[in-house]
């Protein structure tokens, strides 16, 4: 069982290359963050506190692969809740097995799997097989969810979104329970001036080279 855990930075392309990573191999892919927006999603419907640990947890555990398809996921208020949801401990111990168990038994016939999220490596697979940390310079990353968001119809200046994300850096980097920071052993992949295409073939090479 092969697993390769990928952290990073918001729109930092961490997301692109775990899909084109497990396409490549042909393993099961798990966007970590969605699971945080999942829970954010449906404590921002049911209109709960998001500074309550106990009731984001709550919703966290409930939550299944099916969460992960809602369309209302992409959006940038949801973004902006998960992180929030993100700091309590009690709703990162909820999801913790979740992940793991992804990690360790992903669904069939896949023999392998990519996770991408903030802790991967530092957290819920410690021991995978490959750890890749990906970032960006903020203004990069800001142009790339500002123009995202664009497509999605909402109304948002480059300006609101960049001190969003320069937000939720601070807040995942110094959150208390599992902050954003690379693995001892992971790789640095600094996608500011790279496209897509070759980011992916710097990711492959990285792998390729640590599965040998």
């Amino acid at each position: 069982m092969t697993v390769i855990a990928i952290d990073g930075t918001f729109a930092s392309g961490k997301g692109t290359l775990g899909k084109r990573l497990a396409a490549h191999y042909g393993y099961a892919y798990l966007d970590t963050g969605k699971l945080y927006r999942a829970a954010a999603a449906k404590a921002l419907a049911a209109g709960a506190d998001l500074t309550d640990d106990a009731a984001c947890a709550d919703f966290a555990a409930s939550l299944s692969l099916a969460d992960l398809e809602d369309p209302i996921l992409k959006s940038g208020p949801v973004g902006a809740a998960a992180s929030k949801v993100a700091v309590h401990t009690k709703v990162r111990d909820a999801l913790l097995h979740f992940q793991r168990n992804f990690a360790l038994a992903p669904p069939k016939p896949f023999t392998g799997a990519v996770l991408d999220g903030r802790d991967i490596g530092t957290v819920i697979c410690p021991g995978a097989d490959v750890k890749l940390y990906v970032d960006a310079d903020p203004e990069v990353r800001a142009e790339r969810r500002y123009k995202e968001l664009l497509s999605y119809g909402e109304d948002v200046t480059f300006e609101s979104v960049l001190a969003q994300l320069q937000e939720r850096d601070h807040r995942d980097m110094n959150r208390e329970t599992a902050p954003l920071k690379p693995a001892a052993n992971a790789h640095l992949l600094d996608t500011t001036n790279l496209s897509i295409d070759a980011a992916f073939t710097a990711a492959i090479s990285i792998v390729e080279a640590a599965l040998k």
